[in-house]
Order: structure tokens, then sequence, then C-alpha cells
């Protein structure tokens, strides 16, 4: 039962992913269709991420009071219709506020998940959670690109992302009563070893010693993911000259190097410690970041965006599966939620940023601009393996 389980965990997770890339990707076209400034992107992001961290941060009392799979199945549901609205909106103000469903909700499907799959599975279990979260994203680039020069445009894209988020959202509902039976516990109230979880206020938590320099590796981390996937395909279109449908396309390779280095992580999980698998990842995505500095073609520059999808791939699932071990079974969930909360911070702020720089200097500053945040997360690392006491 708890294989059964999994697999249905693994299928929400590229449910997950499905709208994180597909905005991004269709942005080029939506602009031009409604007229707006390339900035614009940025508000819609913004409110997605602002409803990703009001939910990850009463996630504890939420899943606590309903538990992990009605939490899960109910989410995924409201981002399916979210997604259906964003098919039908007829202006940028529709867009905006289709959005709100979608941030409360992914961010609520994110939090409740990654802590359980912490609880109750192997560390080569969470990183192929991830790595189901990149088929996601990988997916809806590969849509929409087939779709997006046909009379559908990329309305028909998120149409056809909405039946297939529906699709996953019934699966959870059909598979409520086998969450208990997997491990006998009520998923809301019980940790791993049986004890009562534990739900502290923010200020207590952000007292925990090395928790602030964790929000810095999510937020950093997170910041990278999405910047490239936020701009990645614009980056390709304005400042590369690639044309729109070969830019999406190559943005799902950025994706795709997201899923191998997550697949990776959970095959050299049996070898190396996550600590071992960061390092390794951080050095990849470090080589990267030059090559995307470099004064090359698009297709190599498309090349650079597949590698930072590969180095930076291992390191959100690998960050949520030490949270138990660095803080504790009964209180990590608590702790996942403020770390969930500083990703979307990153996600919510990072990509808007970098839109704002795009367009008032150009599209030549995105690479430089994930350099800085490379930079705070090798900082970040250092410091917090020094007061976790970790060699």
């Amino acid at each position: 039962m708890a294989t059964l389980l999994l697999i249905v965990i693994y299928i929400s997770f590229i449910g997950l992913g499905i709208p994180d890339s597909l905005w991004g990707t269709a942005w080029p076209a939506i602009y031009a269709d409604f007229r707006l400034p390339i900035s614009f992107a940025s508000f819609v992001s913004i409110i997605i991420s602002s409803g990703t961290i009001i939910s990850s941060l009463i996630s504890a009392k939420v899943i606590r009071r309903f538990g992990t799979n009605k939490v899960s199945a109910s989410s995924t549901a409201m981002t399916a219709f979210a997604l259906l609205g964003f098919s039908l909106s007829a202006n940028f103000f529709l867009l905006c506020l289709c959005a709100i469903p979608l941030g409360l909700g992914a961010g609520a499907i994110d939090t409740a998940l990654n802590n359980y799959v912490s609880l109750h599975y192997s560390a080569t279990h969470m990183s192929f959670l991830h790595c189901f979260y990149g088929i996601g994203v990988t997916v809806s680039p590969y849509i929409l690109s087939l779709v997006i020069n046909s009379d559908a445009g990329w309305r028909g894209g998120y149409r056809i992302a909405f039946g297939i988020q529906l699709c996953i959202a019934l699966i959870l509902f059909l598979t409520l009563s086998i969450w208990k039976k997997a491990h006998g516990l009520d998923t809301g109230e019980i940790g791993e070893t049986g004890q009562s979880v534990k739900t502290l206020p923010f200020r207590e938590i952000a007292r925990i010693p090395g928790v602030k320099l964790m929000w810095c590796l999510f937020v950093t981390s997170c910041a990278i993911e999405c910047t490239c996937g936020g701009w990645g395909s614009t980056y390709l279109v304005e400042y590369k000259h690639m044309d729109a449908v070969t830019a999406a396309r190559m943005v799902m390779l950025y994706y795709m190097g997201m899923a191998l280095g997550r697949f990776l992580s959970g095959v050299l999980a049996a070898q190396l410690s996550s600590w071992q698998i960061i390092r390794v990842g951080q050095w990849i995505l470090g080589i990267s970041l030059i090559i995307l500095l470099l004064p090359v073609s698009a297709s190599i520059s498309a090349a650079g965006l597949f590698m930072v999808g590969l180095g930076n791939g291992p390191m959100f699932p690998n960050f949520n599966y030490l949270t138990p071990q660095n803080f504790g079974a009964d209180i990590s969930q608590s702790v996942m939620g403020t770390q969930m909360a500083m990703s979307y911070i990153g996600i919510m702020l990072a990509p808007a940023l970098c839109g704002v720089l795009g367009q008032f200097i150009n599209m030549g500053v995105f690479p430089v601009y994930l350099l800085v945040f490379y930079v705070a997360m090798i900082t970040a690392t250092k410091k917090v393996k020094i007061v976790l006491g970790i060699r």
C-alpha cells in the first residue's frame, strides 16, 4: 500500500509542476496578444507567489486539521480550475484574478507532500518526487510549443494543462483512503515516530539555529530555478534572437535538465549524502553560469540553461529532505511551512526584479543576475554546515 501511495504522490507532483513552467513559456505570446509591456509578467508571478506564501505559512494548522490527503486533493482541483480560468481570460485583470487560487493551491500541495515524503520515505524517493515535478514542468512547454502557432494559441496550451490537472485531482480524490492504510497514521497529527506534531509560531521557528540560513538556501535555489523558467524563453528570444517556438522547446530542455538532475540525485542517494549531492550540483551550476556569461550562440546558451537545470535541480529536494534531520520530526511540518514560504518569496521577487531589469537595461542582464544568487547560495551553504555541525 505504501508503494501505491508513493505512486499517487509522484503523480500529484507532476500536477504541481504543470502550471509552474506554463506561464513563463507562454508569456511572449500573451504579452503580444494583449499588447502589454514585457515586465507585466511579474504582476501575475507576484500574485501566484503571494498565494503560495500565505498557504505555506498556514499549512501546518490546515494539514493538522484536515490531513495531507484531503489538502493535496482539494488544492490540486483548485489549481486545475485556475488554469481553466487562464485559458478563458479576456484581459490582464482576469489573468491576475486566476493567479490567486493557483498560488494558494500550489503552496498547500508543495508544503504538505514535501514534509510527508521527508518523514515516511527515503532521500531517493524525495529526489524522485521532484523528478516527477520536473516531468510536469517539462511537459507544459512541449504542449505549448505544439499549439502556440495554431488557432488555439497559448489558450489551447492552458486548456490541455487544465485537462491533465483535472485528471490528477480525480486520482487524488479517488485514493483518499489509502493514505492512512499505507502507514497506519493520521498524517495531519502524528509524526514519523508517532509523537504529536508541534505547531510553532513563526517567530519561534526563526530563533532555531540554522533555520534562517536554510531559508537563504531555499530563496537562492528557487530564485535561480524560477528566473530561468520565467525568463529563459524571453532571454533567448529578445537577446539571443531565437524564434518563439524554438525558444519554448529550448526551455523545455532546461526543465528536462532539472528532471534529470533530480533523477540522478535519487540514484546517487544510495552512495552519497544529501550534502555531498548538493555540493556536486553546485559545481555543475557554477560551470553552467560561466557558459551563460560567455558571448556564445543561442544554441550554446540553451545548452547552458540545460546545465543550470541539471545542477540546480537536486538542490530543492535535498534541502527539503534534510528538514527532519536538521530540526526534528516533531516540528518539521512547521519548519517546512516557513521554508516553502521563503522559497516563494524568492520565486516572487527574483523573477519580478529580473523582468524590470530586462525592460530597463536589456535581457543581457539575465546571466549576471543568476550569478548573484549563486554566490549567495554558496556562502549560505558554508555557514549553515558550520552552524549545524556538518563536515
